[in-house]
């Protein structure tokens, strides 16, 4: 069962305290956007805020990783959620001591894109350190259960509170929910110490661009990426309002299939081993993944429509999970934060692209041409992980 790694102590801080800081990330863009959409600039200030909360991730990853190389990563870990959770609780003090200033919900929005890879590399780079090899499928599967269920969580918590208690306090509970990562990273008892020996030095980055498996992988999910921002950021919202019956009520839903689909698929990756290599094995998965982006074929169909994107949340958790695992196993200790860091700042660049492909696509009523796009984007790189030696 995947639950049996929380027995692992140290592990189970770390994730406990993570999961409870993924609520707080939820929480915050929800208030923050709430308080920016009601504030002068309506609209035009919240596209500012997203792009305050997504530009400077670029920035920050690049700068994270050797940080989580060269200091304990518990360290770093507590730092940034004090960090963090110093600035969300700017917003609530000046509310108390006068008022709110404009400019102060964007600078803690790019404060938070700029450290949001501390965590999202340095918790995959701690994994190893604290679990045995044989439990890395189970808790990298916990650690994307966390993602797909703190996100639900995070985003229905701040709407309902955002109604009872204002967006303001909701800041301060989310300003406590960095505290509680802070106190969790602290708390574990393995250190976390860079792996660098007299002997071997300090490996560069440079290491990873010689294995063909790392590279492999990570141009399949950045193709798969590219996939899925195209879906989820464009093509399933305009769907939904000009396409599907039901409107926002149909968007939730499909939302809702994905996230369904990654739990799932997050509790199946972490149980199940499977009996052929692994590079193959995450190749067809992100085949399966790709068959999901079809069901757009069948619209005006919302629950084939629905179907594709829970097969889509199923596989593609189950391959980000034996992926990350792979990496972890493949990536030297010593290179484990920047590695991380860099990998997973190009997970984080790829969505975008998508979204831009099929927009022109789609205003052109193509519905056809942008399904068969969006498959073979997330289908045709998993052919590189089918025929790979490792297999």
């Amino acid at each position: 069962m995947t639950l049996t790694v929380l027995a692992t102590r140290d592990f189970r801080r770390l994730w406990i305290g993570s999961s409870i800081s993924l609520v707080g990330d939820g929480m915050t863009l929800v208030a923050l956007s709430w308080l920016v959409l009601n504030g002068p600039g309506g609209v035009a200030a919240l596209s500012l805020l997203a792009a305050c909360y997504t530009a400077p991730v670029l920035a920050g990853g690049l700068a994270v990783g050797p940080l989580l190389d060269r200091f304990d990563k518990r360290h770093v870990l507590a730092a940034d959620s004090l960090v963090r959770g110093v600035a969300v609780a700017t917003v609530p003090l000046t509310a108390v001591l006068g008022g709110v200033p404009g400019w102060l919900p964007f600078v803690v929005a790019a404060l938070h894109g700029l450290l949001k890879m501390v965590p999202m590399a340095g918790v995959p780079a701690a994994i190893p350190d604290l679990v045995e090899p044989d439990e890395l499928d189970k808790a990298n599967a916990l650690e994307s259960l966390a993602y797909a269920v703190s996100g639900i969580v995070g985003y229905a918590l701040a709407g309902t509170l955002i109604d009872a208690i204002g967006a303001v306090n909701v800041l301060a509970l989310d300003a406590a929910s960095y505290l509680c990562f802070a106190v969790a990273a602290l708390l574990v008892r393995t250190p976390l110490r860079p792996h660098v020996t007299a002997e071997t030095g300090r490996p560069r980055l440079a290491h990873l661009l010689r294995d063909r498996a790392l590279v492999r992988t990570t141009l399949a999910f950045m193709a798969f990426n590219i996939a899925e921002g195209a879906l989820v950021l464009v093509a399933g919202p305009w769907l939904a309002k000009d396409r599907l019956p039901g409107g926002p009520a149909t968007l939730a839903l499909l939302l809702s299939a994905l996230s369904v689909g990654e739990l799932a698929g997050g509790f199946l990756a972490g149980s199940w081993k499977p009996k052929t290599g692994r590079m193959r094995a995450i190749g067809l998965a992100q085949l399966v993944a790709a068959a999901g982006f079809l069901a757009v074929l069948a619209v005006p169909d919302r629950w084939v429509l629905a179907a594709g994107f829970l097969l889509i949340g199923v596989a593609g958790v189950v391959m980000t999970v034996w992926a990350q695992s792979l990496r972890m196993e493949l990536i030297p200790p010593a290179l484990r934060g920047r590695a991380f860091s860099v990998l997973r700042t190009l997970m984080q660049a790829t969505p975008p692209l998508g979204a831009a492909a099929v927009a022109p696509l789609l205003a052109a009523g193509n519905l056809t041409l942008t399904a068969v796009l969006m498959a073979a984007l997330a289908g045709l790189p998993a052919l590189l992980l089918l025929w790979h030696p490792r297999n």
